[in-house]
């Protein structure tokens, strides 16, 4: 079964198929927990750039069911998705999504977008495609934009647990931040930042949320990001 059909047969049951205790306590009471975070520290980088977001175009590769999309929708000019299920995405309403026809192609003309991400995606892709497919990431921003990389933080042994269990990720290959960098770089990118994330439960967090922030570089949070910014003047990481 190619990835396409398998993401297909399992956009039914997604959400129960990630379900496991240990995740389940992480969120706690607020479900959208993970998602709400990503949004968080995604706002935050521009916002300490002083980079107006309601001004630029967004786009999410591998969107999913739309999550972080629709978190972000208020927050940005344009927002748009792109998955190669199309069954996962039918359920996202008034956002701009097209079928990646082929995983390792943006279906969106060069240049497109002031920002990109690709969350939780290329653990799924073959460590030999993942050079080409940032390459095709970084087609698809404009000079000045960035593309986010943000990956489950294969050090922490929760994380490694959780993805060891979870039916989505049977074919998971993780990748360390260190990898990451090399793919934005071998792509042309600058590595404008990098933060660790999730150190906390929800319930620990509300409270505490500041510790996190300041533990942002220590590589032990159960996600990380890595910023990449394509050269170009008056871009939105400058």
């Amino acid at each position: 079964m190619n990835d396409r059909a398998r993401f297909d047969d399992l956009s039914g049951s997604y959400e129960k198929l990630l379900r496991d205790p240990i995740r389940d306590r992480f969120t706690g009471q607020e479900k959208a927990f993970f998602h709400l975070r990503k949004r968080d520290v995604i706002l935050d980088y521009f916002r300490r750039r002083g980079a107006d977001t309601t001004r630029l175009a967004y786009l999410d590769a591998g969107c999913g069911k739309g999550e972080l999309v629709t978190a972000l929708q208020p927050h940005f000019r344009h927002i748009a998705g792109c998955d190669i299920s199309a069954e996962m995405m039918r359920s996202i309403q008034g956002i701009e999504t097209r079928v990646q026809d082929d995983p390792l192609k943006i279906p969106f003309p060069d240049a497109s977008f002031d920002f990109v991400t690709a969350v939780c995606v290329y653990h799924h892709v073959p460590p030999a495609d993942r050079a080409a497919l940032t390459k095709e990431m970084a087609r698809a921003l404009k000079p000045g934009g960035v593309f986010a990389i943000i990956e489950h933080n294969p050090i922490n042994p929760v994380t490694r647990l959780i993805v060891s269990r979870t039916p989505v990720d049977a074919d998971a290959i993780l990748l360390p931040a260190g990898e990451t960098r090399g793919l934005l770089r071998s792509a042309g990118l600058a590595i404008a930042e990098e933060r660790y994330f999730l150190y906390f439960p929800e319930k620990i967090y509300r409270p505490l949320g500041w510790l996190e922030n300041w533990l942002k570089r220590v590589p032990l949070g159960g996600q990380y990001v890595v910023f990449g910014h394509r050269a170009g003047l008056n871009g939105p990481a400058c």
